[in-house]
């Protein structure tokens, strides 16, 4: 039986700086996805921007009964894009039931790794 929802929104995303000086991991933000069914799930991300046209068609893909972290501070999902500093949010939808989670690790002072609550359905 497969677990979650098939459609996820995060709303706040900001990629973090990181700090001059700092030796340990790079401040970052993530998209850590479930798929706890028997088939692939294949997801297509739309990311939604203050100032900016919306940017289509990625697509992200999680094999049966697996976790896979998408790291947001790099080049998207095997493009060249890049999403730039500032605030943006995003639309995960799969054909298929999964998990999703959204994490931000800031190594700003007084930050922690903390993950950004979605709406699902």
């Amino acid at each position: 039986m497969s677990i979650g929802k098939k459609r996820w929104v995060f709303a706040d995303g900001d990629l973090p700086p990181m700090p001059e000086g700092l030796d340990g991991p790079k401040a970052h933000e993530a998209l850590m996805v479930v798929n706890n069914g028997d088939e692939e799930a294949r997801l297509s991300v739309t990311l939604l921007f203050e100032d900016s046209e919306p940017k289509k068609g990625f697509v992200l893909i999680v094999p049966p009964r697996r976790v896979k972290c998408f790291r947001m501070d790099q080049p998207i999902w095997g493009t060249d894009y890049v999403i730039p500093f500032g605030q943006y949010a995003f639309i995960v939808e799969s054909d298929v039931p999964v998990v999703a989670v959204f994490g931000r690790l800031d190594r700003r002072p007084g930050m922690a790794y903390y993950p950004v609550a979605p709406f699902a359905e």
